[in-house]
């Protein structure tokens, strides 16, 4: 069995897994920890494939790791503003939960669900034939160069978060969502002949979720970007972002 990361055109990112060897001793370098781990879930039943869009039944406590294919994670926050009209008994809502798009976990890497009322984490697999493990996190202690490995993957996460969050801060939505693009691709994005591309689907709705935006805005935009040569579209409605794009982005700003 294999299993691999991508390697990013960003040189400030390196890939944390390498190809499988045979299982070797528990102070055996990562990568070949690897297969050690998949060997014992399997063996454990610990191991399972979803299908695209199928529901990946995660709890909190628990480690997961991707084997295969790509895993989409939602979040929604089960809240909402009220405002009491005067002369009225009744409050009115003012915010409907929405379901919001957090990003995906490609193959190589960990993830976990935290459960804090009224927020909650929810996992999909993104693409056909994702086949993810679960451990308890106790069960790492048997791999401990590994667990330093799970632990740098969440570091590396929790930085890019920070560099997410600095996008959603952007004023203008055009700037949210070519942020939002850019971060997406530079973390899972594949080298073409035009530049890099987002190996998988992403819809206008989730997109829009993500930035705080509406469908038919980013819509509107993706075609404002497309026109501007900021993005292309590749193969099969894969977004990607040409190797041209950094100097048409300082003369989209000069507009």
């Amino acid at each position: 069995m294999t299993l691999t990361t991508t390697v990013k055109h960003n040189p400030n990112i390196s890939s944390n897994v390498s190809n499988m060897a045979s299982p070797q001793p528990d102070n055996a370098r990562p990568f070949l920890a690897w297969q050690r781990i998949s060997d014992w879930a399997s063996e454990h039943y610990r191991c399972r494939t979803f299908n695209k869009d199928e529901k990946i039944p995660a709890r909190p406590g628990l480690l997961y790791l991707v084997q295969k294919g790509s895993v989409r994670l939602l979040g929604n926050a089960q809240v909402s503003a009220t405002i009491k009209k005067k002369n009225a008994t009744a409050r009115m809502p003012l915010v409907a939960s929405e379901e919001a798009f957090l990003g995906f976990v490609g193959a190589g890497q960990p993830f976990e669900v935290v459960a804090q009322p009224p927020f909650t984490l929810q996992s999909f697999a993104h693409v056909d034939q994702t086949t993810v493990i679960w451990l308890y996190w106790n069960d790492l202690d048997t791999w401990p160069h590994f667990q330093k490995e799970v632990l740098d993957a969440f570091r590396r996460q929790h930085q890019r978060k920070l560099l997410w969050l600095s996008t959603l801060g952007q004023r203008r939505t055009i700037d949210r969502l070519l942020g939002f693009l850019t971060l997406l691709i530079d973390e899972h994005g594949e080298h073409c002949e035009q530049g890099y591309y987002l190996p998988f689907p992403l819809t206008h709705a989730q997109i829009g979720s993500a930035i705080g935006s509406t469908r038919v805005t980013v819509t509107r935009l993706m075609g404002k970007l497309r026109q501007g040569g900021m993005i292309q579209s590749y193969g099969e409605n894969l977004i990607c972002i040409p190797h041209s794009a950094n100097w048409k982005k300082q003369q989209l700003n000069s507009n």
